[in-house]
Parts: C-alpha cells; sequence; structure tokens
C-alpha cells in the first residue's frame, strides 16, 4: 500500500492511519456479527413459531391486566402490540448487550477515542434505549392503527406521517434531543464567531449564534454541525475543534455545512428517505397480505405476533436499499465540499481540517472500494483531499495563492 503521503500529499500521521485501518476493520467485523444475530434471531422467532407463543403469553396476562385486552376495533389490541413491541426490543438488546458493551465502550477505549466512564457511558445507553423504546413504540402503534382502519392504504399514510415526523424532529433535536447528551454554551464574541455568522449571512442563512458543543468529556474524536431548522437552526462546533483547529480550518468546515443549508440537503434527504420508506412500506403491504389474507399464517393484518416479521421486512429493505442511500449521501458530501472550496478559496485550510479529522477521528484513509460503497456516507479522506487539489486545478488556484487568500 502506498504511503499515505504520497497518496495525498499531505502530513497524514501513518501511525494514526494504522490505528484508523485496525479500527474500521475490528468495527466492520463487529458489525457483520451483530446482522448475523439479528438474522439468526428472526430465523429462529419464525421458524420456532416464538412470535405466536410470545403473542399468547401477553394475552395471558389480560387476565390480571383487562387493559390489555382492549380493542377500540376488532382483533386489535393497541396496548398488546405496545407491550410486545416493548418486550421483544428490550430482549434483543439484551442478547446483543456483549457486543454492544464491547463495541460501544471497550473498543473505543482501546484505540483512545473514548473518555467516558463506564457509568457514564451506560447513562447515556439507557437515555438513549428509553428514547428508542418510545419512538418505536409511537411508531408502531400508528402503524397498527392504520392498519386497523386503512388495511389496504396503511404504507401511504404512514409514509405521510414519517414524513412530518422527520421535519418535527429535524427541527426540535436541537433543543429537545441533543441536550440530553451534550452541554451547550454560546461561543464568547470574537474572530472566530464573526467569521462564521458573516459565512452563515453570505449564504442567506439565519442562524440563533456559535455554539460550543461539550465533547471532550465523552472523546478525543471532533465533530461539526449547522443543526436544525427555522428558529432552531444554529452553528455548532465540537469544543475537541475549537481547541486544535486553525479559524481557517473551522471556516471551511462551516462552510461546508453551510453548504446543505444552501443545497437545500435536508430537504432532498427527508423527501429520498419518505420515498424509499414508501416504496418498503407498500412493498411490506403486499407480502403482509399474502402471507396474512392468502396463507393466512396469522390471525389479522394487526395481529401482534406480526412484530417479529414486520421488523423483518423493514430490515431486509433497509439493508437492500443502503448502497443506494449512502450513494446520493456521498454525493451530497463532495457538492457541500464543492461549496465550502468555492465559498472560501481556502484549499489549504480545507486539507489541513481533512487531514486533522483524518488523524484525529482514525478515519480511515482509502477504505475498500466495495466497503466505501456498501457502508460509508461520505466520501473517503483520500477522495476529499483529491477533490480539493481538482478544484484548485480547475479554478486556477495555487497552493501559494491560497494561503495568501488566508492571511
Amino acid at each position: 500500500m502506498p504511503d499515505p503521503k504520497e497518496v495525498t500529499g499531505m502530513e497524514i500521521d501513518v501511525e494514526r492511519q494504522q490505528k484508523a485501518r485496525e479500527y474500521a476493520r475490528t468495527r466492520r467485523r463487529i458489525s457483520y456479527i451483530s446482522m448475523g444475530i439479528g438474522v439468526l434471531s428472526i430465523l429462529i422467532v419464525l421458524g420456532a413459531g416464538l412470535d405466536k407463543w410470545f403473542r399468547d403469553l401477553i394475552q395471558g396476562a389480560g387476565r390480571w391486566l383487562p387493559l390489555l385486552n382492549w380493542q377500540p376495533r376488532t382483533d386489535w389490541f393497541p396496548w398488546q402490540i405496545v407491550i410486545y413491541c416493548i418486550l421483544i426490543t428490550i430482549l434483543y438488546e439484551l442478547l446483543t448487550s456483549p457486543l454492544s458493551y464491547y463495541s460501544g465502550f471497550v473498543l473505543p477505549h482501546r484505540y483512545g477515542i473514548s473518555v467516558m466512564s463506564l457509568r457514564a457511558w451506560l447513562r447515556e445507553v439507557g437515555i438513549g434505549l428509553g428514547l428508542n423504546l418510545l419512538l418505536e413504540a409511537v411508531f408502531i402503534s400508528l402503524v397498527y392503527a392504520l392498519l386497523a382502519f386503512q388495511p389496504q392504504l396503511w404504507w401511504l399514510w404512514a409514509a405521510l406521517i414519517i414524513l412530518f415526523f422527520s421535519v418535527l424532529m429535524a427541527n426540535l433535536a436541537p433543543v429537545l434531543i441533543f441536550p440530553l447528551f451534550y452541554k451547550f454554551t454560546p461561543l464568547p464574541d470574537g474572530e472566530l464567531v464573526q467569521r462564521l455568522l458573516r459565512l452563515a449571512e453570505q449564504a442567506n442563512t439565519r442562524v440563533k449564534g456559535v455554539f460550543s458543543m461539550q465533547m471532550s468529556n465523552k472523546t478525543t474524536a471532533t465533530n461539526a454541525a449547522l443543526m436544525g431548522l427555522g428558529n432552531t437552526r444554529r452553528i455548532v462546533l465540537g469544543d475537541t475543534m475549537t481547541d486544535r483547529y486553525t479559524i481557517d480550518e473551522i471556516e471551511v468546515v462551516l462552510a461546508h455545512e453551510l453548504g446543505h443549508h444552501v443545497h437545500h440537503d435536508i430537504w432532498k434527504l427527508i423527501a429520498s428517505q419518505t420515498v424509499l420508506m414508501l416504496v418498503g412500506l407498500f412493498l411490506a403491504n403486499l407480502v403482509f397480505h399474502q402471507v396474512v389474507d392468502q396463507q393466512h399464517y396469522y390471525r389479522s393484518l394487526t395481529d401482534p405476533a406480526t412484530l417479529p416479521f414486520f421488523f423483518a421486512l423493514i430490515g431486509v429493505f433497509s439493508f437492500i436499499i443502503m448502497p443506494l442511500s449512502n450513494g446520493l449521501s456521498r454525493r451530497i458530501e463532495y457538492q457541500a465540499d464543492e461549496y465550502a472550496l468555492t465559498s472560501t478559496h481556502k484549499i489549504e485550510a480545507f486539507k489541513g481540517a481533512m487531514r486533522r479529522l483524518a488523524n484525529q477521528n482514525l478515519s480511515e484513509l482509502e477504505p475498500a472500494p466495495i466497503v466505501e460503497f456498501l457502508f460509508h456516507s461520505h466520501p473517503s479522506i483520500k477522495k476529499r483531499l483529491q477533490h480539493a487539489d481538482e478544484f484548485a486545478s480547475r479554478s486556477g488556484y495555487t497552493a501559494s495563492a491560497s494561503l495568501s487568500a488566508e492571511s
């Protein structure tokens, strides 16, 4: 393999890159194992009839909890579906907890990415699981309510609800969700804040301000983002970035994030994911009706026992479309890089930021093409550096001219 310095012309830390390759390879193996456990679990549940056994168990509990047998419509038991959904999710989390502990706590500590204590990590895992259970229960309840009242068009209504919910979460996440995990404080006024606000103004983007996100108590990695929609939109910089990147480097990173706003990428992603979900739910509808109406494998479309089968259908479809979703995301990221280079002309600062991100976040410089195609939502660091060189050549900017502009 060629020397990273020769490939990119940048000062990539060779030792860090070796660790990055090892880290990425180990994480992929864990992902494969996790997917294998998921597939095997579904096959065992469906093959052994555990889906129906679990339904009967919950229905039997209705003798002590009459609310479980409440059915506002024939064969639709809302509370049984909620309990079923929550319990199988918890059981799966318990089954995969050793793997989650290794991948989420042991491995990041081994490679110096995480600095969290076990107690703090468990707290975050608990909060994440609680949110996941809440959102999953709400989503599943809505889907099965639609199955009860709109058995032929439930998939269309579900996609519209997902679209509404996606827009709502994009707006509220910065003020409701992220503060559960990170502390946000306004950055004090100064050259950095003024330059970032000026950059936002040039992009016709209204923001509530520039905030620091406390990441240093959790990780040595860094990140930056333009969070929120409308009146919740704000510039957010990890404190692990502001303490070691130059102002020019931070400026081009933020210009990349502004590129997403200028190109309406949030709306593109929401729309594309809604369309893909629409297709997935439509196909699930066809399979559901075949299995229930033709094969009579379940009592009805709203039978709680159909939940594992429903999750399996969504999982298979999500895996199939993952390369398509990631390909669209990489294209969007490329365009955002182009905007950052065009709006700032700080080519060396862009390359410097990419180099720092690779070294700091243990990002693999050049993953295998098939790995990038299947699993990566961003272009590789090598391609982003090459993009900057290609932009310089195309635009007639030399390294010295770029440095002069930064000065």
